[in-house]
């Protein structure tokens, strides 16, 4: 069995197979001292390709409306197939079941992550709450 897939068995990264001495290196010249080490083997250091993950900070869940009675209420798509169909559906929701609400349709600028400076300023101005479609 070859030692990358041994590591692999034992959870070790094949990285540690770059620190690992070959043979030759691990012979010692006649004037050098044995090492103390006992336990078997020459000691790894291995650093965890994952990594340190950042500080999670929470952040609060925007205030909630009492009613929906005469609010505009934004519904905005990032561009994901079949997400404008599916907006169209809940403001058709909202015409029949809640007319005192106004549904506005936007398309964001660009994917889920990048910014729309324009739609956002427009949502903070006039919009009451806002469902937007992210895809998947």
């Amino acid at each position: 069995m070859n030692r990358r897939n041994l590591l692999t068995m034992l959870g070790m990264s094949p990285v540690a197979l770059a620190t690992v001495p070959t043979l030759a290196a691990k012979e010692k010249k006649p004037d050098q001292k044995k090492s103390t080490v006992t336990s078997g083997g020459p000691k790894l250091e291995v650093l965890n390709p994952r990594g340190l993950p950042p500080p999670i900070t929470l952040i609060p869940m925007a205030k909630r409306l009492d009613t929906l009675d005469g609010k505009t209420i934004y519904l905005v798509s990032d561009g994901f197939p079949g997400a404008d169909a599916f907006l169209n559906q809940i403001s058709i929701w909202f015409k029949k079941n809640m007319p005192s609400v106004t549904t506005v349709y936007r398309l964001k600028a660009g994917g889920f992550a990048d910014d729309d400076p324009k739609l956002m300023a427009e949502l903070k101005d006039k919009a009451n709450g806002v469902i937007m479609a992210i895809g998947h």
